[in-house]
């Protein structure tokens, strides 16, 4: 079947071991970071494919960091931010304006800045301040095609500061399990392509378990959103079951024509929110058109996250091209951005 993919979001897709591998080369080639001495919080700045970069460093490196790793996507600078801050500016473009508001306010406090761009006004910047740059592959298509390339400097950084154990074991391990999946979801009938055809129509409401689930869900919600255009919403286990989960008790018969439920489990999951995750899927059976339960694999948590990105990328670009969608422009944005400059 011939696919609309003006951009070769397949491709960039398909590619993402390569980026991780490459981008931990570009990240240990920098030269100039700020020193690791007495840092006291970490706070990765960005919006958007590049934000997620920072809640997916937070995720997997939080448990064994020494300080806080905070992920912030405002216009705002948190009020703590001082010369023991150590401040990603995380934007695929530069030119984000949350992150360059941000990060400005950030560089007046004396944060210690690190810039991961691909060029634009956040380079400029970075020159003005003397903050180093590890440079994002330009060649990638779109910023959500570029989570390998945002993510990756983060933890090789904070490893060449001292602030966390050796990552390259965890890259490689995520490098090799991406490799293993892609093979597995190359073929024209597979995990992707059937999850693509079973959520067919409907709207995906995606349920992650613990913190790193919850970034898998925030992925896999903006591939739905950006990759095929349709609505999607993601929450959190346990959270969600302290409030949202009552919200099903009413409309069950709209309900169940329009949303279906698709469960991000890992291995890293505290023990009883495999035991939530059952009672959602029990209590949730006739009021949703489906529920679909995708396990990651891998031997680190950021192979497993990695591999969850991978399985919702290539199920997002499948519905879009069942569809007739193609996945790279997002032509709202693009008028969002216009519109703000008027």
């Amino acid at each position: 079947m011939a696919v609309l993919d003006t951009l070769d979001m397949l491709g960039a897709a398909l590619g993402l071991p390569e980026q991780l591998e490459n981008a931990q080369v570009s990240a240990r080639a920098v030269d100039g970071l700020p020193s690791g001495d007495g840092i006291s919080s970490v706070v990765v700045m960005g919006m958007g494919g590049s934000g997620i970069g920072g809640d997916a460093a937070a995720a997997v490196l939080g448990p064994q960091s020494p300080v806080p790793i905070m992920v912030s996507k405002h216009y705002e600078c948190p009020a703590f931010v001082g010369p023991d801050t150590l401040v990603f500016a995380n934007s695929f473009s530069g030119n984000t304006e949350e992150t360059l508001n941000a990060v400005g306010i950030a560089a007046e406090r004396g944060a210690r800045v690190v810039v991961v761009a691909s060029g634009g006004r956040l380079v400029e910047l970075a020159g003005q301040i003397g903050a180093p740059v590890v440079p994002v592959d330009t060649s990638i298509p779109m910023p959500r095609a570029g989570i390998g390339a945002v993510t990756v400097p983060l933890l090789v950084v904070l490893d060449r500061l001292g602030l966390v154990d050796d990552t390259a074991p965890m890259i490689a391990s995520a490098v090799e399990q991406l490799r293993r999946r892609r093979d597995e979801l190359s073929g024209d009938d597979n995990a992707a392509t059937r999850l693509a055809r079973r959520i067919g129509r409907t709207m995906p409401l995606v349920y992650g378990g613990g913190a790193l689930g919850e970034v898998a869900g925030w992925r896999w919600k903006g591939q739905f959103n950006e990759n095929c255009k349709v609505p999607s919403w993601c929450n959190r286990i346990p959270e969600l079951t302290h409030n949202e989960l009552c919200g099903w008790a009413q409309h069950g018969d709209v309900t169940r024509q329009v949303f279906t439920l698709l469960f991000l489990r890992h291995s890293s999951e505290a023990p009883n929110i495999g035991r939530r995750f059952d009672f959602v899927a029990e209590s949730c059976d006739e009021v949703v058109a489906g529920i679909h339960s995708v396990r990651a694999q891998g031997d680190t948590p950021l192979a497993e996250l990695f591999d969850l990105v991978l399985l919702g990328d290539l199920v997002t670009l499948h519905m879009a091209f069942n569809e007739g969608v193609d996945p790279g422009p997002v032509d709202i944005l693009d008028q969002l951005k216009g519109w703000l400059r008027t």
